[in-house]
């Protein structure tokens, strides 16, 4: 998987933020979509963050989102770049729990059906939530293509 068009791609899709905020469901988070409820600043830490520690952070971030669906999901190495990616980045959003939830979107993924995924994806919470950002996965679920905006 090409972790450089994550980090662009999740950059994106969260922003960055170099202070401590309140995302849309009132988790305290900073820079990419970091957050600070599971897992605190290090030490010594103070906002606002300097871009080396921003880097810092989504690097172990999505290193963490990478173990945690090969642990859950060993199957979705079997896919190809774009829908590996896809699904990282609604692991980093939703988290290992919240992605878990999608069963008929993870199934249909296993089997190859993706226009079935990405409707599932579309039917969803989730997707009225983060709006463009789940219409731009879905249409790449279901075609394996990134959109570019």
């Amino acid at each position: 998987m090409d972790l450089l068009l994550l980090e662009a791609e999740l950059r994106r899709d969260e922003g960055v933020r170099y202070s401590i905020y309140a995302d849309t469901v009132g988790i305290r988070t900073v820079g990419v979509g970091h957050n600070c409820v599971v897992s605190p600043l290090p030490s010594g830490w103070a906002c606002p963050l300097t871009d080396a520690q921003v880097n810092q952070l989504l690097a172990k971030d999505i290193a963490s989102t990478v173990a945690k669906l090969d642990k859950a999901l060993p199957w979705w190495r079997q896919m190809d770049d774009v829908r590996m990616r896809v699904l990282a980045n609604m692991c980093f959003n939703l988290g290992i729990g919240g992605l878990l939830g999608f069963k008929n979107a993870l199934g249909a993924m296993q089997r190859g059906s993706y226009a079935i995924a990405a409707a599932a994806m579309l039917n969803s919470t989730w997707a009225k939530q983060v709006g463009a950002r789940a219409q731009r996965l879905a249409s790449a679920m279901e075609r394996g293509v990134m959109p570019v905006a």
